[in-house]
């Protein structure tokens, strides 16, 4: 049986991580997502094929359903194999905010570290891991060697702070949240 890739090992346990911070079931009234049950909506459930009471979804399931949509789906095992921290940081920001907005945030980090495109071309911010942002990644951690993950790390962790914010200051309902999300998301992917 072959062994799995490092980056796979790293995906369970950043699973269980995000499984145990999220808790068992909750259904509080001001958040949109509705019921959850080890941080996995109604809805998600429901389009994975879960048709059960939300406050009776397996661990197992849950865990199936973030190792396929928010950590293979959106291409954060190909990011871990460059950079794990990122890939890390990605995944959970991608459980809380949707992967495509963590995406955009590497991206948007990217383009904006990249020297004015001397470094690298800027790509587009299509939410989207594919050829040309493995590539801009794979640029920037050559150029900027050993401290350039944990810069990129920051920058990725800024933009999530101001979006937490910008979301409380729109929708007052959210500022119920606002403090849990400063003190248990930023940065929580590799912690």
């Amino acid at each position: 049986m072959p062994r799995p890739h490092p980056s796979e090992l790293e995906a369970d346990a950043l699973i269980e991580a995000v499984i145990d911070r999220e808790g068992r079931y909750v259904n509080h009234p001001a958040d949109r997502g509705g019921p959850t049950c080890w941080g996995i909506t109604q809805a998600v459930a429901r389009a994975e094929g879960y048709g059960g009471a939300m406050r009776d979804l397996p661990r197992e399931a849950a865990a199936a359903i973030y190792r396929r949509l928010y950590w293979q789906r959106p291409g954060f095992d190909r990011v871990a194999r460059r950079a794990p921290a990122i890939a890390a940081e990605l995944f959970d920001t991608g459980v809380n905010m949707g992967s495509g907005t963590a995406t955009g945030f590497l991206q948007r980090a990217l383009n904006a570290l990249n020297r004015a495109a001397r470094d690298y071309p800027d790509i587009a911010v299509d939410r989207e891991i594919g050829p040309r942002t493995l590539a801009a990644l794979d640029a920037f951690l050559r150029v900027r060697g050993a401290g350039g993950e944990t810069v990129l790390l920051r920058a990725i962790e800024a933009l999530q702070g101001e979006r937490y914010i910008a979301l409380a200051e729109r929708r007052p309902s959210q500022e119920a949240f606002l403090y849990g999300w400063l003190a248990n998301r930023i940065g929580q992917g590799h912690a």
